[in-house]
């Protein structure tokens, strides 16, 4: 499997064009559930383009960013250069470089099953502060509730280079239990979407790893694909 570091490095543009933000929701439910304020410090971990970064600068928190990928987080910073309250931090999950007994929350969105749990375990413990919140963010693509999801899906399976091993949801209610214990794990469902022509859907589709980039074996066969099951719901 390509290093999870540098996976994304040749996905930059399409990421920034075509991943999608956080509903505010987001925000809402960690200040009712969990003591968010605009004080509060936040760690974002694997922040990559700042797409998380931006729902909590937005609330006008102070945000460090902990990317390692250097191509995203240039991007990021490029992006974020208007917030004087985002610090970019060239760092990985497991060693952030980040004080100790700092942070309210700590945040990773798109990014914890790219991270070695039990070392990212141990360096949370380090910096968050002992009341503090760890809160993992996926957006998650439903797969089987239509056609066209169903098709997308077998696309994938068909294509895409190493889909089924680095799926997020291979991770279990029990590895997520392992990595929060002894405290209580937590979840929460927030509704959200994203609409696409055949172009932003190309977009959105090469921001992953997992799919064949252009001069890449199964590239033409992809793109050929995903316009076939796009113009058959149309």
């Amino acid at each position: 499997m390509k290093n999870s570091t540098s996976r994304f490095s040749d996905r930059v543009d399409n990421y920034i064009k075509y991943r999608p933000g956080y509903p505010l929701e987001v925000l809402e439910h960690l200040k009712t559930n969990c003591g968010l304020t605009a004080d509060s410090l936040i760690a974002d971990i694997g922040s990559g383009t700042g797409i998380s970064s931006r729902l909590f600068l937005d609330h006008h928190n102070t945000v460090y960013g902990v990317e390692p990928n250097q191509e995203m987080r240039h991007a990021a910073e490029k992006l974020l250069q208007e917030y004087t309250h985002f610090h970019s931090i060239d760092a990985t999950a497991e060693k952030t470089h980040l004080p100790a007994d700092s942070f309210d929350f700590i945040i990773a969105g798109q990014a914890f099953h790219w991270f070695n749990h039990e070392l990212a375990r141990q360096e949370f413990q380090r910096i968050i502060k002992p009341e503090g919140w760890v809160v993992l963010i996926w957006n998650e693509r439903q797969t089987d509730t239509t056609p066209f999801l169903i098709d997308y899906e077998q696309l994938l399976l068909d294509f895409a280079t190493d889909y089924k091993q680095v799926n997020h949801t291979n991770l279990s209610r029990e590895d997520f239990a392992r990595f929060f214990h002894p405290h209580q794990l937590n979840t929460a469902t927030i509704p959200s979407q994203q609409s696409f022509n055949l172009e932003s859907l190309t977009g959105r589709l090469l921001s992953s790893s997992y799919a064949p980039n252009i001069g890449q074996p199964g590239y033409r066969e992809i793109l050929e694909g995903l316009q076939e099951i796009f113009t058959s719901i149309r």
